[in-house]
């Protein structure tokens, strides 16, 4: 058996050969202020910006033909100090014309900063580091100097952007939308928990759209969340199919009042956590048991009966887990008049849930924010770095394609023509 015949290494990896050949060569550190990543950093950018006068005048250096109808020519360089992800600060020299109407484009006109040092400061950001903290981040790994102003001005830019991302129109219907709220620390005169609300919503295609983040005042509640409602439905959205909560009192009547034919489903997933945490943990084994039927139930019928041979064993014992689940009970038995499949999908908010652990993270990392646009910013771009791969998306859709199916035939008399759709 002939032995595997090797791949011809790629130009990148030759050059890559080469840089640390050089290194060892000149007795130079391959990274560091004055490494030789640095240098080559320098020539490539150098390099680029000359190929760019070249092409804007139509000529190389020194090589400009005789009969060309432009006078313009080169007219020496201009040294500037860029700051790169890489390697910092780096000290480059950059090509002028005669006529001054170059216009560089991989490193511009009063450019400081090269595009992937900002999207690092707004990664950090994102993560919950402070503009102190990320400014000592770069002295520290990069050995460059970024002033927290200079951090600031880099992470307002985005705020225009989120601006755009909250206003931007939806889809008209929705097979359903998932809402929850997070509490946040905001400095404002002094520190106070304030709500940010998020809705995901399930588009017909199976994909999930995050709709937006709203800043709330005081607890949650449902009166703020009719303004959320609102908002959606104005951005576009006629109706989804259902709304799926954590059993907020008052949102019902909210929700009708949006999109009266939208039913609301609270989170089963809620209710058996609620339950067992009222429970001494000697009984969790046998009221398993005993909810299981109830939440399992082929219909509101089957499940009343299990509700009501519940009260009877654990009543006297356990009254508050009986108050919990009739006090849900309009909530909670909407799911069990459809397929398995549907109810598969709206039992739980766990999609939203996942979603409001990354921006817990985010939050606990920073504390509090000294503004409620600071903590939006922060929550916008963590909504932004979501799932850089598309796998997360490609999984929900695979997830909730026999559910649509489902939702297809159920809700038949609401689904968008195909023409409209």
């Amino acid at each position: 058996m002939s032995p595997k015949k090797k791949p011809e290494p790629s130009a990148v990896e030759v050059a890559a050969r080469e840089l640390v050949r050089l290194a060892k060569e000149q007795g130079l550190s391959l990274t560091g202020p004055d490494g030789l990543l640095k240098q080559f950093t320098k020539s490539v950018l150098e390099t680029a910006l000359n190929e760019e006068m070249t092409e804007h005048l139509g000529h190389e250096k020194n090589r400009a033909p005789g009969d060309r109808e432009s006078a313009n020519v080169r007219n020496g360089a201009r040294p500037k100090t860029v700051l790169t992800e890489a390697t910092g600060h780096v000290e480059i020299e950059v090509p002028r014309d005669r006529d001054s109407t170059f216009e560089p484009v991989i490193v511009k006109k009063r450019q400081r900063r090269l595009n992937g040092v900002d999207e690092i400061v707004l990664s950090l950001y994102a993560h919950g580091l402070t503009t102190g903290e990320i400014s000592a981040h770069f002295a520290q790994i990069y050995g460059a100097s970024v002033s927290k102003e200079t951090i600031s001005r880099i992470t307002e830019k985005v705020i225009e952007e989120m601006q755009t991302w909250q206003a931007r129109p939806l889809e008209q219907v929705y097979a359903a939308i998932f809402i929850d709220a997070i509490m946040v620390k905001v400095r404002d005169g002094q520190v106070a928990n304030r709500p940010i609300y998020a809705a995901i919503g399930v588009t017909l295609a199976g994909e999930k759209d995050i709709l937006g983040l709203w800043a709330g005042t005081g607890g949650e509640g449902a009166k703020f969340w009719m303004s959320v409602l609102t908002d959606i439905r104005n951005r576009g959205t006629k109706d989804t199919f259902f709304l799926v909560c954590d059993g907020l009192k008052g949102l019902p009547e909210v929700v009708g009042n949006v999109w009266p034919l939208t039913t609301v489903q609270t989170c089963i997933i809620h209710l058996i956590r609620n339950t067992f945490r009222m429970a001494s943990k000697r009984d969790w084994d046998a009221l398993k048991r005993d909810v299981k039927p109830i939440y399992t139930a082929p219909g509101p019928t089957a499940a009343r009966a299990a509700l009501d041979e519940l009260t009877e064993k654990w009543g006297s014992r356990y009254g508050a887990i009986i108050r919990l689940w009739e006090n849900a009970w309009e909530e909670f038995i909407p799911f069990l008049d459809y397929d398995v499949e549907i109810r598969t999908v709206i039992c739980s908010t766990n999609a939203i849930e996942s979603l409001n652990a990354r921006y817990r993270r985010a939050v606990r990392a920073r504390g509090h924010f000294p503004t409620e646009q600071a903590a939006m910013k922060c929550l916008y771009l963590v909504t932004r770095s979501l799932d850089p791969t598309g796998k997360g998306r490609a999984r929900w859709t695979m997830r909730w394609k026999p559910a649509l199916n489902a939702f297809a035939i159920t809700f038949a008399d609401r689904w968008p023509a195909a023409e409209t759709y």
